[in-house]
């Protein structure tokens, strides 16, 4: 079971409401990697988007929409990469007892409690439950009062008694927060994320937090359960999944793009992150939007 370090994040909704709700429909990229976490309930629907999702120790890669749910202190970054055209993302935040301690504890709201309990582990809701919830989700922002709080009751009821949804963290994931590391994680995710496409020495990453190469790579696999190449190797192939979908790059030349500098490597990677080869999986994206 996975331990790691992230920032608690402080949120805080309108006067006068419970739940934080908010639509976006511009995005600007931030610089900044965020592995944060926070005891609020966060339900992420992106309408027409794309981009890199990293929730506990799942990480993948979305395009066109999605629609998430992610339990109170599971560590997570930002979702998207860049919106297309007339594309929005919208967020709704909110604590486990915001109808109070008890609410959720009576028989008739049990199937939304297990809900709140399979979520600290994140949810991926499928493609049906996300086209007919998506609408509803993009409708709460314009409701105020005791009707939002009926709406999202329904919301919630649906998420709760649909099967169709996938859990990203299957084996678990327990948070361990140190503030004396949340500021080194960060910056080596930020690292990550800026330079995977090109080969990061050990040193490099370990001078950057101030630590010796040994010292760092006990640090990484205590903090999230692997090596540093194997984080590494993941970002580059969720990148080639994105090429693969998007792009009509061959499929070596996006092996060589995504910092693979062996073929044959790549595609061993590839197969044993996604459970195919990079030629089936391109084959099969042009029949699924996920």
């Amino acid at each position: 079971m996975m331990k790691t370090k992230a920032t608690l994040k402080k949120i805080t909704p309108s006067f006068g409401s419970s739940l934080l709700v908010k639509k976006h429909v511009q995005f600007l990229k931030q610089n900044k990697a965020f592995w944060h976490f926070h005891p609020e309930i966060e339900i992420v629907y992106v309408n027409k988007g794309q981009g890199k999702r990293h929730i506990g120790n799942h990480i993948g890669y979305f395009n066109n929409s999605q629609l998430i749910l992610i339990g109170s202190n599971l560590p997570h970054m930002g979702f998207i990469d860049r919106l297309t055209t007339n594309g929005s993302e919208t967020l709704i935040q909110f604590k486990p007892d915001f109808l109070g301690s008890d609410f959720f504890k009576i028989p008739e709201m049990q199937a939304i409690e297990q809900l709140f309990e399979r979520a600290k582990n994140g949810i991926r809701f499928n493609i049906e439950i996300k086209k007919r919830i998506g609408a509803k989700i993009e409708e709460l922002a314009e409701l105020e009062g005791p009707t939002q709080i009926i709406a999202f009751l329904d919301i919630l009821k649906d998420l709760a008694l649909t099967n169709d949804y996938t859990i990203l963290n299957a084996n678990g994931f327990t948070l361990e927060t140190q503030p004396q590391d949340n500021q080194k994680i960060d910056i080596v995710f930020k690292h990550i994320n800026e330079n995977f496409k090109r080969s990061i020495p050990l040193e490099e990453i370990a001078e950057l937090v101030s630590m010796t190469v040994p010292a760092f790579c006990r640090f990484f696999k205590k903090t999230t359960s692997k090596t540093f190449t194997k984080l590494v190797n993941e970002y580059r192939v969720v990148h080639a999944t994105k090429l693969l979908s998007e792009s009509n790059m061959s499929i070596t030349d996006v092996s060589f793009e995504c910092g693979f500098n062996n073929f044959s490597h790549f595609n061993k990677l590839f197969k044993e992150f996604t459970g195919k080869p990079a030629s089936k999986y391109r084959g099969e994206r042009l029949n699924l939007i996920q």
